[in-house]
Formats: structure tokens, sequence, C-alpha cells
């Protein structure tokens, strides 16, 4: 499934993406209001927070009387959009169960964001009110908010309480409606599918994040979709330790638990090493992670009880083949990657038969594409050699469009953004109609569609396109190293040059020699994809959702306070070094010193390519 529009934030099905099933197909509640309602009268927990749990009656009773409030607090015409600035706590679901009833949208703010990028997010979404906690106010402090004072809600502060107290003993049945009365006192209307549930904030790794749009009617069907795929039994416990201030927590973790009459637990963030005594506490069976969040997990100490527990499904994007393996081998859990664009646009459905390394294939009926960016034409069959190496990368690997019915709804107030995932590129209008994901793939002869990196990873070398994502699969199974970064740098005279960031735990020490026999091991690294700088470090800098910050790896470069390694003279043959007797000499890497960089910066210069190091 990170980028503005990304798998990892949001890792569904193909069917979690569909617009509300028609009436012909449709079996359940329609919009996340009538699975809220439908939660009234159940008796079973629903919510788990440390020590404490509320039933599904509970949640519901107290959501009535957030959405009772909230019809009463939000100024007459104000768009009903509340921002929600709080980390993992019973507040969060609690709000967005009462925006639900009340038919207003839940901006997820991002606690991560600072000063004048925090402000924005907020004025963005056009928040009305906005909902936080004392832990957040700091990052409040001599902001030019949009919001005034006596509508910003402290949920840890007695006066909240006070505000709610009038409100306790609500039904959801009383609340329908209210926030889209707007203060007019007139019967209310019950929310529809097509009414506004989530303004949520695309991952922001490069530019201003954009806010998509998710009905009722799409969250609805995502969830119930989720529960068919998954199983969900109404004794499942989802555990929510991604922030649910983006979409994944929310669509893959909170709607098929309401949806499925499952609990939830919440980890207020995520924590590796609390990750087991969570999962046991709770009872935890289900989770979902997007970015790094495997690779922590497998980082902490092995334990003789690693398997002692009651979960027994994973769902997520990025942990990649060879941690899949080692997570399942080590916790007894089965991880499922998914893919689907944050924004609803295309999706993928692994099954059964899905190939190693391949994430799956289209829903039936969608219409799912690699096609070249430029003229819109489908791009030929991924083809291996008998090692396993891509040999046609440079004509297969594309970008991934949905040239069928998507179900995205667009970006708020940034009609340019919602335009270019549309209507195609500017150059003769290519594409119009389609939605263009900005993710990087390639097709087997069997029609299983590969993840090959985000358009703007992509590297070219020697004119050879190359797939970061297969490239890192290979990284990965290096053992020391607990998560592995490709990107391009730019080459001294044309296209790119393959740099990696390799993260060693605890300030290991790299071994240049162990890793060059490594490298001349993989039968399936082809001849251009062996990475010709390499960048030690104790983490990979990520996002607030643990997606890869590769935008800053980029920049830097092979300059940078971290050291880089790197192999002065290029292989002196074109076959791979596995099939040469001296095949590790062509790997060998040492050291780059500021006599190396100041060389390589006059090899730059020399070819008017220095710019290129700053973009």
């Amino acid at each position: 499934m990170v980028a503005d529009s990304s798998r990892s934030d949001s890792p569904l099905t193909p069917d979690t993406h569909a617009h509300p099933p028609a009436a012909s197909r449709a079996s359940g509640p329609r919009t996340v209001a009538e699975l809220v309602q439908a939660q009234w009268g159940d008796h079973r927990i629903a919510l788990k927070y440390r020590e404490a749990a509320l039933t599904h009656h509970q949640v519901a009773g107290a959501a009535a009387a957030r959405a009772a409030l909230l019809g009463e607090a939000l100024p007459s015409g104000a768009e009903p959009h509340i921002g929600v600035l709080l980390d993992n706590v019973p507040e969060f679901p609690l709000w967005l169960n009462a925006a639900a009833l009340a038919g207003a949208a839940v901006a997820g703010i991002n606690p991560t964001r600072r000063g004048p990028e925090l402000a924005r997010d907020i004025a963005h979404t056009d928040c009305a009110l906005l909902i936080t906690e004392r832990a957040h106010l700091p990052l409040l402090a001599g902001l030019d908010l949009p919001v005034p004072p006596e509508r910003v809600l402290i949920t840890d502060d007695p006066a909240y309480r006070e505000l709610l107290a009038p409100y306790e003993g609500a039904r959801p049945t009383d609340a329908l409606g209210t926030a889209l009365r707007s203060g007019e006192r007139r019967r209310a209307t019950a929310p529809g599918p097509g009414t506004r549930m989530l303004l949520y904030f695309t991952s922001g790794s490069t530019g201003a994040p954009k806010a998509a749009l998710c009905t009722q009617g799409r969250l609805a069907a995502a969830g119930q979709s989720l529960v068919r795929y998954f199983g969900v039994r109404k004794d499942d416990v989802h555990y929510l330790c991604m922030p649910m201030f983006h979409g994944n927590a929310v669509i893959a973790g909170w709607a098929p638990a309401l949806a499925g009459g499952a609990a939830v637990a919440l980890r207020r963030r995520f924590s590796a090493s609390a990750f087991l005594p969570d999962v046991r506490h709770y009872g935890a069976t289900y989770f979902t992670y997007v970015g790094r969040a495997v690779q922590y997990l497998l980082a902490t100490p092995p334990a003789p009880d690693d398997r002692d527990h009651p979960l027994r499904t994973g769902f997520g994007t990025e942990a990649g083949a060879v941690d899949i393996a080692r997570f399942a081998d080590r916790f007894g859990v089965r991880l499922v990657e998914g893919y689907g664009s944050s924004e609803g646009g295309a999706a993928l459905q692994r099954t059964p038969d899905t190939p190693p390394g391949a994430v799956g294939r289209p829903a039936p009926g969608d219409d799912l594409a690699v096609v070249d960016p430029d003229t819109g034409d489908e791009l030929p069959r991924a083809r291996w050699d008998r090692a396993g190496r891509l040999v046609n990368g440079d004509e297969a690997i594309g970008e991934l469009v949905n040239r069928g019915r998507s179900a995205f709804e667009g970006y708020w107030r940034n009609s340019e953004a919602t335009a270019a995932r549309t209507r195609g590129r500017a150059q003769g209008r290519v594409g119009a109609g389609w939605y263009w994901t900005g993710d990087l793939f390639f097709r087997d002869a069997a029609g299983f569609f590969h993840f090959a990196g985000r358009t703007d990873d992509r590297l070219r070398v020697d004119s050879e396109n190359l797939a970061a994502a297969m490239i890192e699969n290979i990284l990965a199974r290096y053992a020391p190293v607990t998560g592995a970064a490709v990107y391009a740098v730019p080459d001294p005279v044309a296209g790119d040059q393959v740099m990696a960031a390799l993260a060693l735990p605890g300030g290991a020490a790299f071994d240049p020699e162990g890793f060059a026999a490594f490298l001349a091991a993989q039968p399936d690294l082809g001849t251009k994809m062996s990475p010709r700088f390499l960048r030690i470090v104790d983490a990979l800098p990520v996002t607030a959702t643990n997606k890869v910050r590769r935008a800053a790896l980029r920049n830097a470069g092979f300059r940078g306070p971290d050291p880089v390694w790197w192999r002065p003279i290029e292989p002196r043959a074109t076959a791979h070094p596995a099939d040469r007797p001296s095949g590790t000499a062509l790997w060998r890497y040492r050291l780059l010193t500021d006599d190396d960089r100041a060389a390589l910066v006059a090899q730059y210069r020399a070819h008017n390519r220095e710019h290129l190091l700053d973009r």
C-alpha cells in the first residue's frame, strides 16, 4: 500500500474502494450512521483502552450525546466539519460515531505537524469545531487558529464533561442529522450514503498534504467488504495501533469492526515493545499496519512466548515478502498485503494463487492497467530470466491507472489536484477520465500486478527502468539490516544511479565485504540494480504513519552526516557477478571521503548537472 496518494495509507482490497453497493446487491446498512444505530442495545464490549471498557450500547449512547452537542455547537451556516487532534484515545472513535449520526465529517489532524502547517490543516478543512486534549495544547499555542477558543473542546478538561452533561441519555435516533441542520430548528434528516464522513489527509511526504473525501456510503461499504473478506466475527478484537488521523486505522481497522460487531482496542501511539503485551491484554485477533511497522516489530528481541497470543491476521502494506515470512515464522501470524490508493481510486485483491512478490489482481469488472504515462498505451507484460531477474523492466514498468469507474470522491477545496488524478496528462490530455494512481507497477503474463514504487521514485539506470520495490525486497534478505530504502540519485552524465539507505540496529558496524558477498549471491539482482551508494543509518526517516521519507533521502544524496559507502568503479563486465568467479570484487564498497565527494561534484559540474544534486 506510502507521497500524496499512497498504498500505505489505506491497505484495501478492491471491494473496499467500490461505490456503495447498488440496491440489488445491498444486504446491509448503507451508511455509517446505520451501523452506529445498530449498536444500541448490544451490551457486549466494544471499546477497550488500557483498563477501561465500553459496551456497544454505551458507545452508541456516548456518540449520540456528542452528536447532540455538535448540533448545538456548530455555528449556523458553517461546514459540519470537526477537526480531531487526538492520539488513539476513546474520544477519537466516539467522535467518529458522533459525526456519523450527526451527518458531520471528521478531519483527522496530524499531531506531528507543527506551527503554520498545523494551522493550515485546520483552516484548509474548514473545521468549525476542534476536539483535542491537554497533551496537544502546546502545539496550538501562539497559532492563528480559524476556530475560536469556545469551539476548541479539550476532552480531558472538566469543562468538557460539563458541556456534555445536558446531552447524556440521548439515543442515536435523537441525534440523526443534527449537524446537517446547522443550527436551524427543524426536523433532522438522517444522513445518506452521499453524506460527507471523512476528510483525511494524504501522507504529505511531498508538498502540502491534500484532504481526500470519503462519504458514509463508501466507508460503510468498505467496512462490510472487509468483514466478508476476513470473516470478521463478533468476538474479534481489532487492535488499532496505527494513528487514527490517517485513513488506514479508520478504514481498514475501525470500520470493519463497527460493521462486523467486533470490538476495537486502542494504543495511544504505536510501540513495538508494547505490541505483544497489548495483544495479550486485549485479546486482539486482528491489526493493521503501514510502512515500517512490521520491521520495527521484527527488530524486538525474540522471546520463547512470541507465539503465545490470540492474534490471527495483520492487514497492511509495505511489509515485503521476506518480512511477511519472518513474521509468520516468529509470531505465527498471517500478514495480508493489500493495495489501495487512499483516495479510493484503484485497488488490487490478493487471492490464494497470487505468486510471491505480486500484489494481486483487480476485482472482477475493474479495468486496471499499467500504461505509459506519456501516451496512455498499455505496456507489455513482464518477463523474467531463469534466475528470476526482470529482463524487460524498461518496457514493462509504467503507471497503474483505473480506466473504469472509480470510487475517487475528490480532494476538499483542491480542484487542481482532483483534476490531475482523473483528467490525464497535460500533453494531449492522455487518459482523460482515468484515475492515475501515481504508483509504478508491472504486470506478469498471468495478469498479476507487481508494485515497482512511486512515480517519483522511478530509477532509470543506463536507459533501463528499475523497480525500487524489487531492489528493496532483495536487500531485505540481508540479515543485519532492519530496513532498506532504495531511491535514485542523479548520474554525473545521464539518468540515475541507485542509492540505498540501510538501517543497522544499535549502532552496528557495516560489513562491506559481507554485504558484497550477499549481493553476489542474489540470483535475481539484475546487473544494474546494485546500489552505487549506501547510506548507513540507525533508523530510516519516516512520516507519522511509518512511511519512509524518500524525498529527504533523495535530497541528501551522498551528502549529509551519516556514513556513506560507495563503489568508485563500475563493474567491468555486463555479466551478473554471481556468474563470474571473482564476482564479489565487482561489488567492493569503501567509505566515501570528503575528497571523493569533491571529485564527484566536479564530475557533475563538468557535465552541467550539479544543480540536480539539490533537486
